[in-house]
Parts: structure tokens; sequence; C-alpha cells
């Protein structure tokens, strides 16, 4: 019942109140959109990225292309949560993203912006993203994923992992797509892509030995 009460109490605001709520956040939005863009090797996300992509996009989401500064978008994700206490939606490789929403305030987005600001200064500071990102992260599928998954497996160095039928997912986190699923043969430039991204703070959850020393492959 709480949960009933809380989702019509909402749905009551938003009838009465939602386009004031929502016409300030997205004022508040823009502003902090246009605020970023104006700092030294940052590129905020517009339509015009998006418009071969999606119909729309939500300008609550403010999600920032740091590649120019050298920096990984992990190590900034970390590096504002220890000096400035702020918490980044997502983070990868060559992006942070800032998830605004009607709860934000003029003070709240002013804490961002100024944190983002320090960010930059210090971006130099930073270790320069290695991760290596191959043209095409498609693989070939070689037999069924379940005959793969269960089947007769062995544990293999990374190493010697390429070419190898791989046997568990493997999926990096941003985006939380695998890379790589049971059955499909892996290649060397998928491997680097994983290797450098776990160095540079990519997360990949689903990985049976979380360090990719090592990985499951199909038993020849």
């Amino acid at each position: 019942m709480l949960i009933f009460a809380a989702l019509d109490g909402w749905r009551r605001q938003m009838v009465e109140h939602g386009h004031a709520i929502y016409d300030r956040a997205l004022a508040l939005a823009h502003h902090v959109r246009a605020a970023v863009n104006d700092i030294d090797g940052f590129h905020v996300y517009g339509r015009a990225e998006y418009d071969s992509l999606t119909s729309d996009m939500d300008p609550l989401q403010v999600i920032i292309d740091i590649s120019a500064t050298g920096a990984s978008g992990y190590v900034m994700a970390d590096w504002l949560r220890e000096h400035h206490q702020i918490n980044m939606h997502l983070s990868d490789h060559r992006r942070i993203s800032a998830q605004l929403s009607h709860a934000d305030d003029e003070k709240s987005a002013e804490a961002l912006l100024a944190a983002l600001r320090d960010l930059a200064t210090h971006a130099a500071d930073m270790p320069a993203a290695e991760v290596r990102v191959p043209g095409d992260l498609r693989l070939e599928q070689v037999i069924p994923p379940r005959d793969a998954f269960f089947g007769e497996i062995e544990q293999v160095s990374v190493d010697e992992a390429a070419g190898r039928i791989s046997a568990e997912m493997l999926t990096p986190y941003p985006p939380g797509i695998p890379a790589a699923l049971p059955g499909e043969r892996l290649t060397g430039d998928v491997l680097t892509y994983l290797t450098t991204g776990l160095r540079s703070g990519m997360v990949i959850p689903d990985a049976w030995d979380s360090s990719l020393k090592t990985i499951h492959v199909v038993k020849d």
C-alpha cells in the first residue's frame, strides 16, 4: 500500500505542478550544459550527436566528452568523488556524465560546475587514458551459448585466450553491453580492449576472474 500511495502522490504532483517543476529543471539543465561546454577540454553531447541514432535526447543527462584532455573518464570520476564528494552518473574511457533531476537547484548545479572547473585544471596531472578500442567489437559465434556455458571448459591465461571459444560472458560497464558471449571466438583486439580498460578503471562484473588474468574457454 505504501508503494501505491507514493505513486499516487507523485501522479498528483505531476498533474498539479508537473509543467512548472520540469520547466524549471529543463532551464537549469540548459544552463549547466552551456556552462560545461565553456570549460576547456570538455564537450557536452547534444542533439547533433544523437540525430542519427534516436528521435530525441534527455537534456537532464549531461554527457561530457573529456577525450580532449587526454585523461580517462574513470580517473576523473574517482577524482571528483575524492575531492568534491560528487558521484557522477556514469563514466567510461572518454566520457563522464551527470544526471540532473527536478530535485536539483541552483546550489547543487553550481557545486557541480565548480567541481568540473576544478577537475579541468587538474586533468593534465591525471594518467592518460590507455583503453584501446578496436574498430570492430563483433565476434564470430562458433557454437550455441548454452553449449559453451554448460560444456567442458578450462581456465587459460588471457595471453593464451585469443582464438579460443569463450565459455563466459565478459561485459564492460559502462555501457553494460557484452563484449564477449559464451560460444564466441575471442580475438586479440577484444582482449586488449578489455585488459587495457580494466587497468584504466573499467568494471567487468560478470568475469569469473575479476582481474581478467584468466578466462574460461571451451576445452579443445
